[in-house]
């Protein structure tokens, strides 16, 4: 069964920077998946914010692009989200997925999301 575990979030002032990790479990065809971050804010829709394939390319949304780093870690099937310079408008439940809905040869379609963590930027 393939799982996602995100670890961090809280308070954090503007400025401030703090660091999100998710670890997948599975097969390691699943886990070699490109994985993701995504982020809602309140009352708005989920969108994702920073991607990584197994191979180390990544893709940011422009509003984080020069302030977030995502990195992977494939020995511990563990990737990471570094934010920097957080802005109160960051604020929101940032979530860890697996797959992000693409297909993949041997798994089929992967879509694998965490529990969520809150992330408050706030003085």
């Amino acid at each position: 069964q393939v799982q996602v575990v995100e670890s961090g979030g809280g308070v954090v002032q503007p400025g401030g920077s703090m660091t999100l990790s998710c670890t997948a479990s599975g097969s390691s065809t699943a886990t070699s998946a490109t994985m993701g971050w995504y982020a809602q804010a309140p009352g708005k829709q989920r969108g994702l914010v920073a991607s990584i394939t197994k191979n180390g390319n990544t893709n940011y949304a422009n509003f984080v692009r020069g302030r977030f780093t995502i990195s992977r870690d494939n020995a511990k099937n563990t990737i990471y989200l570094q934010m920097n310079n957080l802005k109160p408008e960051d604020t929101a439940v940032y979530y860890c997925n697996l797959g992000l809905g693409r297909y993949y040869a041997q798994v089929g379609y992967l879509e694998t999301w965490g529990q969520g963590s809150l992330v408050t930027v706030s003085e």
